[in-house]
């Protein structure tokens, strides 16, 4: 019989990632310990060292990025809501 499909909390996720990394067992021991797969405990420990920079700061060039996306969609909104209310007044709603 199949097991249900299980979310794991991203605090769950690190917890496991960081004992594999610190090699506090092997991981098929991690695995048996945190009743999940052996492979689910090297993806998980695979995310977290190569995302591991991002903590660090090296996300500054892409939360920039998203600042000035932003701003670029808060610009078109404006631009869009003044256009919905021209068209509005010229069509007499």
């Amino acid at each position: 019989m199949r097991r249900k499909r299980r979310n794991h909390a991203p605090g769950f996720k690190a917890k496991v990632a960081l004992a594999a990394i610190s090699e506090q067992g092997t991981l098929a021991e991690l695995a048996e310990r945190f009743d999940v797969h052996p492979n689910q405990v090297k993806q998980w420990k695979q995310q977290l060292s190569e995302q591991a920079a991002e903590v660090f700061g090296a996300g500054e060039d892409s939360r920039k990025l998203s600042e000035a996306d932003t701003l670029t969609l808060h610009a078109k909104i404006g631009q869009l809501t003044l256009e919905n209310d021209f068209l509005s007044k010229a069509l007499g709603r």
